[in-house]
């Protein structure tokens, strides 16, 4: 009896003992877990890699274009000449009579799909045997460069010219002489850039008598005449 009595107080101490470190090892099983995913957040496979600062910054720049809306460009041209001026009114009356004898100084508009953009006046006039065309055309671009890439290509394609001085920003000048059925046809043309406009002088003569042309020098000197009072006309308008 009693060493009965003995060993149940020690069974009975060993049934309290048993849940204490249970409980322990439950109160402990969060601060193991938490301690482990902070390892492997800071350590172990999970850790992030250190950014170098190039791709700090790159990452930076990512971050700041997503959240902060793009700038407005200010890179947009400036146009010095929004529409064309009166082609028709860009000459003086007695320039029309000298390069056109007999012609109406009033001249012909000829129509355009946009007046803004392009317009072109026509003088045209026989005078005994000897027949004389004018036609000078204002072009609008939307900006210099525009206007100037026009120019280049204009001046590719009627290559044999030469530059023409003190008008605009560029001029060209370029004669051709042509046969048909035995009757020359001289044809000067002039295109002088300004700013983003384009200025063309088209002047051509023949003699239905003779079947002969205007000499170059005079086409070519009229044509040019022409451009500088139209550019002039285009400046001051």
């Amino acid at each position: 009896m009693r060493t009965s009595l003995r060993t149940v107080p020690h069974e009975k101490c060993a049934v309290r003992l048993l849940p204490l470190p249970l409980a322990l090892t439950a109160r402990l099983a969060p601060v193991v877990v938490l301690a482990s995913a902070g390892w492997a957040l800071s350590s172990g496979p999970l850790a992030a890699s250190p950014a170098t600062g190039h791709d700090s910054a790159q990452e930076t720049g990512a971050r700041s274009s997503r959240s902060s809306p793009s700038a407005p460009s200010t890179s947009a041209a400036t146009q010095t000449y929004v529409s064309a001026p009166a082609p028709c009114t860009s000459l003086a009356a007695e320039t029309i009579t000298s390069l056109v004898p007999g012609a109406k100084t009033a001249g012909k508009e000829i129509p355009s799909t946009d007046t803004d953009v392009r317009r072109t006046c026509s003088w045209n006039a026989l005078k005994g045997y000897d027949y004389r065309w004018l036609d000078i055309s204002f072009e609008i671009m939307k900006s210099d460069e525009a206007a100037e890439k026009s120019y280049r290509e204009r001046v590719t394609e009627k290559s044999g010219g030469g530059a023409v001085s003190g008008v605009g920003d560029a001029g060209y000048s370029v004669v051709d002489l042509t046969t048909e059925d035995k009757q020359q046809t001289r044809e000067g043309v002039v295109v002088v850039r300004a700013a983003n406009a384009l200025v063309v002088a088209t002047y051509s003569g023949s003699d239905s008598e003779t079947q002969k042309a205007p000499g170059t020098d005079e086409i070519n000197k009229g044509a040019i005449k022409a451009a500088k009072e139209a550019v002039a006309a285009l400046t001051d308008g």
